[in-house]
This record gives structure tokens, sequence and C-alpha cells, in this order.
């Protein structure tokens, strides 16, 4: 059985530079039972775990979330009252989970090769959310497909081309120098286009555009798949050369405006690379 409901006529036009709805037929899946996640949490690394308290602000410091004093399972079993939020990291580590990604990208593979190259670095999320909670403002540097599997969601998402995240901020969030959360301002707001996500609704978020997330009034389990392009590593390798530049003195101009210098940086960036990975 397919997954997504004509995937390519979803996403045509939209792919890779604005936001698209999706049906998909996931929701109900034993493997996103409540079951199912508690032992899936006991499977992964520590480091693929995060949860924290989910009554938080939107532009949450990420240096000061709080934590909800639970264990990973009990956050999990007592999502319902427990106020938290939680992701689960990579759950491809896990083969059964490794087979939900690649069926749901094989769907999705003709239409993004076509206008972003082949997918690479695939990766999948779960993130499991109280009533209410808050997913703070941030950007994330994958493609992705959010996938609402119980609960609801407001997802607001906002433009990647508004410079609501200055170019320094692309740098140094490419350099590891910036947490992927951002500070966001109530102007912003004029920009953001809220959707609102129930079972079987799915969402295709661009490459590092802007949001945040409110979780409806039940419990919420969400299936996020991910993968990075041709395109999208070359963004990545054009702001680290930029981050580069900018640190010894330079002005470089942003993404876009010197198409030759952009492309000469990101050739020079990735012999650099291989360089240094071969010294």
């Amino acid at each position: 059985m397919a997954i997504f409901e004509n995937p390519a006529a979803a996403i045509d036009g939209a792919y890779p530079h604005q936001p698209a709805r999706l049906r998909h037929n996931f929701a109900g899946d034993p493997l996103f039972s409540l079951e199912a996640l508690v032992d899936l949490a006991a499977k992964l690394p520590p480091s693929s775990v995060e949860y924290n308290a989910g009554e938080i602000p939107v532009d949450q410091d990420p240096a000061k979330t709080p934590s909800n004093g639970l264990s990973i399972e009990e956050t999990v079993r007592r999502i319902k009252e427990c106020k938290s939020w939680m992701a689960l990291k990579n759950v491809e580590q896990v083969p059964a989970y490794a087979g939900a990604l690649e069926r749901c990208l094989a769907e999705i593979d003709g239409p993004a090769r076509a206008a972003t190259g082949p997918m690479e670095k695939k990766l999948a999320f779960i993130f499991i959310s109280s009533p209410g909670s808050v997913t703070p403002f941030h950007m994330d540097p994958e493609h992705n497909i959010l996938m609402q599997i119980e609960g609801s969601k407001r997802f607001h998402i906002f433009p990647a081309d508004k410079g609501l995240v200055t170019d320094e901020q692309h740098e140094l969030y490419h350099s590891g120098d910036a947490h992927r959360n951002l500070k966001h301002r109530p102007e912003f707001d004029a920009h953001a286009v809220a959707h609102e996500l129930h079972p079987g609704d799915a969402l295709y978020v661009p490459v590092k555009a802007p949001h945040w997330v409110k979780n409806g009034p039940e419990p919420s389990v969400s299936f996020s798949i991910t993968w990075r392009s041709r395109w999208s590593l070359d963004e990545a390798r054009l702001r680290l050369a930029n981050h580069l530049v900018r640190a010894r003195g330079g002005d470089p101009p942003p993404p876009g405006a010197a198409p030759l210098r952009d492309g000469a940086l990101v050739i020079a960036h990735k012999l650099a690379t291989k360089l240094g990975r071969r010294a």
C-alpha cells in the first residue's frame, strides 16, 4: 500500500523552496504505538533521545531549557499529563524504522531527484509531545516531511528568503557556533503561515525555513523523514566558506548575489575538505 497520496502532484512546483501539504496513510501504524515507542526509546543510545519540559516560550534559550525530572520511559508512558516534549533522533538506527523511512522516501525520490539530485544523509525522527507543548522557533538543515500520526499541532512556518535569519546566523549555525534555536521577534509573525496538522496530514518543510510548533489538546506523535541534497549540501559549504571569509575581516556577499564566486567557493571548500581527510 502506498504511504503518500499522489506525492509528486503535492510537491510539484513547491519543492525545494516552498512548503507543501501532503496526505499519508501511516496514522495508526503499530510502529508508532505507545508500547512500540517505549521499546524504541530503550533501544536508542542516550545521545539519540532529547526530552524536556514542554511548556516553554517560543524563543526558549536552549541553554536554559528546563528538564521534566522524569526518565525516558516515564516521559513516554506519561506523555498525556507530564507536560513534556521528546525527540527520538536517528530512529533509522533500528531496522523497522529504517524500513519505514526508506518506504516513505522511495515515494518522494522521483520528484525530489528531478529538482535537487539524489537523496543523501537520510534520517528519521519521532516527536512525542504532551498537550499544549511548544517546539521553539528554530531552523533545520534538511529537507523535511513531517507526518502527523496522532493528535494535532499547529505548525507555524516562515519563509527562508525573507531575511529573518541573518547571513551571519546561517554561517555560525553551519560552523557549529550557534544553536538551531532562533530569536523570535513579534514582527516576524506577519510572514508566518500556520498549518493545522491532524492524523493523516503531512507537511514538506524547506531547508532552513524557520518554524515553531504548538501542540493541540491531545498527546501528539509525529514522524519526520529528512534528507540532504547536493543543493542543500552546497549551500552549507558556501555558508562555511563565507564564515571563514568573514572571520578574516571580509564582508562576503549573500548567497546568490555573485553566482560565479559562490560556485568557486563551494568547489574550493570541497577540495579543502578532501585534502584535510587525506592529511
